[in-house]
C-alpha cells in the first residue's frame, strides 16, 4: 500500500526523512497523545523521531511493522501503523493517532478500513488486532464501529506515565469482514 485517499485526507507511508515534520506534530499534540501513546513522550526532537521512524522503515523492509501518516491539505493530521505485522503467523495489530482538530471526520475509521482491506485482501492476513486501554473511549468506539470483537482484557499489562494500565484486546477475523 503506497498511498490511499481516505475521506478528505491521504494515507501514505511515513518515512525517516519526514522526521522533522513528525517531531513537530508530536510536540504540538503531546498533551493530547501522551496519555495513550508512549512515543508521544519519547519523541522530543528530530533525532528521536528519525530513530522511531527508522525502526519502522527497517521493519517494513523485513515485511514487518509499517507506519503511515494522514495528510490533509499538506499537513500531517494523524496516522496509523501496523505495530505488529507477521505474515507467517497471519496476524497484525493496527494502531492509530489523530490531532484534536481532525477528530470527528471519520478519518481513522476510513484509514483502518483501508489498512484492514490491504492486510486481509492483498496480504492474506486472517487476524487483525486492536489494543487499547479501557479509558481511551474514542479508540474503543472505533474498534466497535469497525466490527472488532472485544476478546479480553490483559490486566496491568502496560506501564506508562508511572501507571500500570489494563489493555483491551479486540480482534477482527478475515472471515468476519
Amino acid at each position: 500500500m503506497l498511498s490511499r485517499q481516505v475521506g478528505d485526507a491521504e494515507l501514505r507511508p511515513l518515512e525517516p526523512w519526514e522526521a522533522a515534520t513528525f517531531a513537530a506534530f508530536t510536540a504540538r499534540h503531546r498533551e493530547h497523545l501522551g496519555p495513550w501513546l508512549p512515543w508521544a513522550r519519547s519523541i522530543v526532537d528530530e533525532e528521536s523521531a528519525h530513530a522511531f521512524l527508522q525502526r519502522y522503515a527497517d521493519a517494513t523492509a523485513r515485511d514487518g511493522g509499517r507506519i503511515y501518516a494522514l495528510w490533509r491539505d499538506g499537513e500531517m493530521v494523524g496516522g496509523t501503523l501496523f505495530r505488529v505485522f507477521e505474515p507467517a503467523a497471519s496476524t497484525c495489530e493496527v494502531g492509530v493517532w489523530l490531532s484534536p482538530e481532525a477528530t470527528g471526520r471519520g478519518l481513522v475509521t476510513r484509514a483502518v478500513e483501508a489498512m484492514v482491506a490491504w492486510a486481509v485482501d492483498v496480504r492474506g492476513i486472517r487476524r487483525v488486532e486492536w489494543h487499547c486501554v479501557p479509558e481511551n473511549l474514542p479508540s474503543r468506539a472505533v474498534a466497535r464501529r469497525l466490527g472488532f470483537t472485544h476478546e479480553g482484557t490483559l490486566r496491568q499489562a502496560f506501564e506508562h506515565d508511572g501507571r500500570l494500565w489494563d489493555v483491551e484486546v479486540w480482534a477482527l477475523l478475515a472471515a468476519e469482514r
